[in-house]
């Protein structure tokens, strides 16, 4: 029951699986293959700016020379979307009263009531946003016409 609930947790959003594998999952393995191969994901239109530790900083410039093909943003942006996956990997299973389904033995499957569906579903009303977002930034602004 609880690897099927976080199986789904771990699944990418579409075009966001590992571009060595074409998996939907990513670890930390992958991902230094996907650099060494793959491109990057798309992005947002949003920036955010961060001051980083010093030992972190010098671990990503480490990364940075290991990996030249990889803008610094990308590793961060990459190491960051492993890092929040397998932080909804490790969200625990809170079995609820309700019952959704049963499982292969025909045991009763108990919603989740811990943070993982709600975790899950503000991401989905985020992506949302962003994802309206950036279609509008990406828009073409049409030419008005001018009345005579």
């Amino acid at each position: 029951m609880l690897l099927s609930a976080k199986a789904a947790v771990l699944k990418s959003p579409p075009g966001r699986a590992c571009a060595c594998t074409g998996a939907d999952a990513v670890s930390f393995k992958e991902l230094l293959e996907s650099w060494r191969h793959g491109a990057a994901a798309p992005r947002t239109v949003s920036t955010y700016a961060v001051r980083l530790p010093v030992d972190d900083a010098a671990q990503l410039a480490a990364l940075a020379d290991m990996f030249p093909g990889r803008s610094v943003e990308q590793l961060i942006s990459e190491l960051l979307a492993v890092a929040l996956r397998e932080l909804a990997a490790t969200m625990p299973y809170v079995p609820g009263k309700r019952v959704i389904s049963t499982d292969e033995q025909g045991d009763p499957v108990y919603e989740d009531v811990g943070p993982t569906p709600r975790f899950m579903e503000l991401a989905r009303q985020h992506r949302r946003a962003l994802e309206a977002r950036s279609r509008r930034a990406t828009r073409p602004v049409k030419a008005r016409r001018r009345r005579p």
